[in-house]
C-alpha cells in the first residue's frame, strides 16, 4: 500500500508499506478521508510525542477491508471511524476514569501507524460505524469533535458565560459552534485571517477581532470586566501569553493548542491567587467519540464547511514542507 512516512523529523516521504492484517480483536480499515490535524505538523517537525518513522494521521474514516478473530458487530463494506486512543483498561488512571493518561497509552498515527496510509489496523473496541447521513469527510471530524467534547466537558460553560476564543481554523471553528450552543451570551473570536473571521460571526460569534486590535478593542475588558471563559486554540505561546489579562475574576483558561513541548510563558502568580482563576488543559478525547459522532449525526456540529482543500498523499507531503496558507482550515487526505 501506498503511506505517508515521517522517516524522522522534516523529512516525510510518500512509500510502499505492507498491508495491515486484522489480528485477534482487530480490523483493517481502507481509507476513505484522512485529516490533517496541528498535531501532525508537530509530529512532522519533531515536537510531538511521536517515534520515527511514523505513519501520522488520527482522524479518519472509511470502509471495513477485514475482519480479524473474534470481532463481533463488523462486516467487510461497513463504513468506519475510530476513536485513535488505546489504553488499557486497568491502570489506575484508566480505572478512574482518566484513560487518557493511561500507563499503557498509545494512539493510533501518533505512537501506531495511522490513516495516511490506503490501510490502518483498529481494534475492534474503538470502532465506530458510520450512519448512512454522514459522509467520510464527516466521518473523519468526529475525532477533532470529541476532543471539544472533551474540553467543554472539563470547561463545564454555565450559561450567561461570557466567552473570549483566541483562533479561527479548523478546530476554532468547531469550539464557536459548541460555545454558542452551550449557552454563552458573548463569544468574541480572535484571528488574523478575515475570512476565518467571517465565519465564526456566521456560526455563533457575536463579535469577531483581528488579532491586531485586541488591545485597543479589549482595552477595558481586564480585571473585574474580563472574561468568564477564556480559550486559546493557536498553541503560539505570544498568543497564550497576551490571553491571561483577560481572565475575569473566577474566570477559566483552556489551553486547547498543541505547543511545543519546551515552550512557556509567564504568569502572574497573584492574579491566579487573587482573581481565583481556574487554569484547565485538554490534549484529546476521552470517552467522548460517541457523543461527538452523535453530535455531527443530528447536525449540532456542522463541518463540511471547514473542509477548504482535498489532497493526495503526496499533496500532504507537500502540506507538511510548507505548502500552507493562513486561509486553509481543515485540509484532508482523498482516497476516495
Amino acid at each position: 500500500m501506498k503511506a505517508l512516512v515521517v522517516e524522522s523529523p522534516g523529512n516525510a516521504v510518500v512509500r510502499m508499506a505492507p498491508v495491515p492484517r486484522a489480528q485477534k480483536g482487530e480490523i483493517v480499515v481502507r481509507v476513505k478521508r484522512a485529516g490533517i490535524c496541528g498535531t501532525d505538523l508537530h509530529i512532522y517537525k519533531g515536537e510531538y510525542l511521536s517515534p520515527y518513522p511514523i505513519i501520522p494521521g488520527h482522524e479518519f474514516a472509511g470502509v471495513v477491508h477485514e475482519v480479524g478473530d473474534g470481532v463481533e458487530g463488523f462486516l467487510v463494506g461497513d463504513r468506519v471511524s475510530a476513536d485513535p486512543n488505546l489504553s488499557c483498561g486497568r491502570c489506575r488512571f484508566c480505572v478512574s476514569g482518566r484513560s487518557i493518561h493511561c500507563e499503557r497509552w498509545d494512539t493510533i498515527g501518533v505512537t501506531l501507524p495511522g490513516a495516511m496510509a490506503e490501510y490502518v489496523a483498529v481494534p475492534a473496541e474503538v470502532a465506530a460505524k458510520l450512519p448512512d447521513s454522514l459522509s467520510f469527510a464527516q466521518g473523519a471530524f468526529i475525532e477533532p469533535v470529541a476532543c471539544v467534547v472533551q474540553a467543554l466537558n472539563r470547561l463545564s460553560p454555565r450559561t450567561g458565560d461570557r466567552a473570549l476564543l483566541f483562533g479561527a481554523g479548523a478546530m476554532g471553528q468547531q469550539w464557536v459552534q459548541a460555545l454558542a450552543r452551550s449557552g454563552v451570551s458573548e463569544l468574541v473570536v480572535v484571528d488574523l485571517a478575515a475570512e476565518k473571521l467571517e465565519l465564526a460571526s456566521r456560526w455563533g460569534a457575536t463579535k469577531v477581532l483581528h488579532a491586531g486590535s485586541v488591545a485597543s478593542e479589549l482595552q477595558g475588558r481586564m480585571g473585574k470586566d474580563g472574561f468568564d471563559i477564556v480559550v486559546d486554540t493557536t498553541g503560539v505561546p505570544q498568543v497564550i501569553a497576551n490571553s491571561f489579562q483577560y481572565i475575569g475574576p473566577c474566570g477559566r483558561y483552556v489551553q486547547f493548542g498543541v505547543t511545543k513541548e519546551d515552550d512557556s510563558v509567564q504568569l502572574r502568580t497573584f492574579d491566579l491567587y487573587q482573581r481565583e482563576w481556574t487554569l484547565i488543559g485538554s490534549m484529546a478525547l476521552s470517552h467522548t467519540f460517541a457523543p461527538a459522532l452523535a453530535w455531527l449525526e443530528a447536525g449540532r456540529i456542522n463541518t463540511e464547511h471547514l473542509v477548504t482543500r482535498e489532497v493526495t498523499l503526496e499533496g500532504a507531503v507537500k502540506f507538511l514542507q510548507g505548502d500552507r496558507s493562513q486561509d486553509d482550515m481543515k485540509v484532508q487526505i482523498s482516497f476516495e
